[in-house]
Parts: structure tokens; sequence; C-alpha cells
């Protein structure tokens, strides 16, 4: 029997090849690639061919792109946490909500509903948004939310809860009926000039806004240059990790390449626990 992560990666690539998001050109360059950088060009296309993908006449354009890759990812994310009950049990809900960033979506759930507040009086007093600058400002790709769980639930096994206590623990829903966000997952297809510093910038708007537990705050990317993934990856407390959509691929391709500082790099990642495979995330967001 194959198991739930090997079939949901094998899913999600299939996804990305047939929707085009990962595509070959008619002179044989990735569309992760960097065109104009060899090794970006030689290590993507590499990737490209072990993974199935198909020559396109013209490929996407970079938002287009970056849309399919959230649904993917989220897609992914929903076939299998939610499934792992046994390490992490919760009533979960995964959603995709970088193509609703006019709606201010995280004010919506715990720790961030003082936001809602505070974005209203911006709205009212445009003066404060000069003085908080973009601080307050959070936009996730995908959220992974968990409902607050009922009395008879929490009391399942035994009398743990009652009238007299807990009256403002966010996860009792007799308190408070809204999600709680339990991860962000912040999707990069590629990553080109300022794209680290905006994800590193919001992850900590993140962490510096939250009401409450920080929650898991994670970057998966496309990106084949090792270079480039380091300049997001290297370094710890703004974000958990970074998860590579294809990290075996890309460690032969990098291989294969025999570029040794690329090479190194690589190494150094991984070996440094800071890059992973898009199929160690859900375990990972199970802790």
């Amino acid at each position: 029997m194959t198991a739930l992560l090997s079939a949901a990666r094998r899913a999600f690539h299939q996804r990305l090849v047939a929707d085009s998001t990962l595509s070959l050109s008619t002179d044989g360059v990735a569309s992760n690639a960097d065109s104009n950088q060899k090794t970006s060009m030689s290590i993507a296309l590499r990737m490209a061919h072990e993974l199935g993908a198909l020559e396109v006449a013209r490929k996407l354009d970079g938002q287009r792109a970056g849309k399919l890759f959230e649904q993917a990812v989220q897609e992914f994310l929903g076939s299998t946490f939610p499934r792992l009950g046994t390490i992490r049990p919760g009533n979960w809900r995964i959603e995709n909500v970088g193509g609703s960033r006019a709606e201010y979506q995280i004010a919506r759930y715990e720790p961030y509903t003082h936001l809602d507040d505070l974005a209203s009086a911006i709205r009212h007093n445009p003066m404060l948004a000069s003085v908080l600058g973009n601080s307050y400002e959070i936009s996730p790709d995908v959220l992974i939310l968990r409902e607050p769980e009922p009395d008879d639930v929490i009391n399942r096994n035994g009398p743990i809860v009652d009238d007299d206590t807990a009256g403002l623990a966010v996860i009792r829903k007799a308190n408070q009926e809204r999600a709680i966000v339990h991860a962000i997952v912040s999707c990069k297809w590629t990553l080109r000039s300022d794209r680290a510093q905006n994800a590193r910038s919001e992850a900590l708007n993140m962490i510096r806004n939250r009401k409450g537990r920080t929650p898991h705050i994670v970057v998966v990317t496309a990106e084949p240059t090792p270079s480039r993934l380091a300049s997001l990856a290297l370094g710890t407390g703004d974000l958990d990790t970074v998860y590579h959509f294809a990290l075996p691929e890309l460690t032969r391709a990098v291989l294969a390449s025999d570029n040794d500082e690329a090479v190194s790099m690589l190494n150094i990642l991984i070996s440094g626990k800071r890059l992973r495979d898009i199929s160690d995330l859900p375990l990972d967001l199970a802790v």
C-alpha cells in the first residue's frame, strides 16, 4: 500500500504539470527557472524532466503560476494534515486566502481578531496609516485553522472544564466561536528580487501582531537556485522553515550540475535544518 504522503506528493506534482504551472518552453527552459542565469536553468531543467513536465507554447505569467501554486499547496495540505489525527487531533480547515487579500482574511480568526478593529480605525482615520506604516498588514496565502472545541469533546475522557474556570481559553467553543490560526503558509513559486525579504517582513508582522500563541510560519517554494533559497532560509527568528516543492529532485539536479558552490550551499541549508521537502510539512505542522 502506498503511504499517504507519497501518494499526495505525487498528486501534487502531477497537478502542477497538468495545469502547466511546471512546464518547459519550446527552447527547453523550465517555467520556474531564471532564463538569465545558467545555473538556475540547468537545475530547473533536470528537475522538470524528472517530474514529467511537458512542453508548452507559452508559459503562464507569474501571477497565474503563483495562484495555481497556492491552490496546489492548499490541496496537498488538505489531503494530508487533517488525516494526522493520531498525532494531532482536531477539527481542521485549510483555506487558500491569497486571492482575497483586500478582505483582510486573517482578522477573522484568533489570535488576530483585534486587527479588524485596527483596520477599521485606519479606514476612518487615514492619518493612522502614516504612523503605523505596514507593520499591521498580514496577507497570507494558505491558512491552517482549527475550530474551537465544544465542552463535551474536551470532557470526553472525564471532567476537565466547567462553568467556573477556563473562561477565556480560545480553544473552548463556549468562550468564542472563531477558528484559531494554527499555521500560516506563504507560497512562492520562485524567489526573485525582494520576495524573500517580503516573506520575512510579513512573518515578523505575524509574530508582533498576535495576541496569543505564535502560529507555525512557513514558506513553500519551487525556486531551483540554492543561493536564492539561502536568502530566505538562512537564519532563524522569523520563519519556522522553508519547504521545497521537490527537495530530493532538487538535490539530484544540483549534484549533477557540478557547481561546487551550489552543492555546498544546499548541503548547508539541509543539514542546518532550514530547508525540507514539502512531504515533511504536514508532520512538522503536527508538532
